[in-house]
């Protein structure tokens, strides 16, 4: 049986403060967990497993603890517990030198917009996302379980000065409601995508360090794109394979 305190103590990783001081997060589910222990098994805390997952995964060398239905439900930030939660270290964040095509997130707020996201940059193999300070937390669960996974792969750095952007060597796009038609951009192996706010766009502060404005043309009367979906759309069409 669990303690209370380990029972709190999980818990409180639903919230960012409790994060920040643990440097611990949470995964939920047999896919992104089965996953994770596999990308990251030097990162996993710990995991915490149902019975009947534990009787068909005996093959993971990780530290398991076997829960009830009812601890597990405790456990749980999911609205309908899945079998297995891990409580992982925070995982390692480096600074990009943009020498290949990096993903720029200008106070995306939406967590599940932020997770697609991550997992589209590693679909299209983008391994950096630098983001604003206004970005949601990449350790948000709905972030996590956004990325199903591919948090792992993709390096997630906060411009906490928003600096990061001065003086880029490569073409900067931001992409916006008024830009170029992306259809009559060639495609390009390095460089930097401005993604912005999901209502708001991207702002004139970051605006600014963008050499170059692209737009996505449409055809019906949608007044925007969905930020994620946005951005898939314009590395599909953008990156070289």
């Amino acid at each position: 049986m669990l303690s209370k305190k380990e029972i709190k103590d999980i818990q409180s990783l639903s919230h960012k403060k409790f994060r920040d001081e643990l440097k611990l997060f949470i995964a939920e589910g047999p896919k992104i967990v089965g996953e994770l222990i596999e990308l990251i098994p030097q990162q996993i805390e710990k995991v915490y497993a149902v019975k009947e997952w534990i009787e068909s995964n005996q093959s993971h060398e990780v530290g398991i603890v076997e829960v009830n239905s009812i601890e597990h439900q405790r456990l749980s930030h999911l609205q309908t517990p899945n079998q297995i939660i891990a409580v992982i270290k925070k995982l390692p964040s480096t600074k990009p030198d943009a020498s290949s095509f990096t993903l720029y997130l200008d106070t995306i707020q939406d967590p599940g917009n932020f997770g697609t996201i991550i997992r589209t940059a590693d679909w299209f193999g983008i391994k950096s996302i630098v983001c604003s300070p206004g970005c949601a937390d990449v350790y948000n669960p709905k972030v996590v379980q956004s990325t199903m996974a591919s948090i792992a792969r993709v390096n997630v750095y906060y411009d906490e000065n928003e600096e990061w952007l001065k003086g880029q060597a490569v073409p900067v796009l931001a992409a916006t409601l008024h830009g170029r038609s992306l259809y009559d951009r060639s495609k390009m192996k390095e460089g930097i995508l401005i993604i912005g706010n999901e209502s708001k766009g991207v702002r004139k502060e970051i605006l600014q360090y963008a050499t170059e404005q692209i737009t996505i043309p449409k055809k019906g009367e949608a007044e925007s794109l969905n930020a994620a979906v946005a951005t898939g759309i314009i590395l599909s069409h953008l990156l070289t394979f």
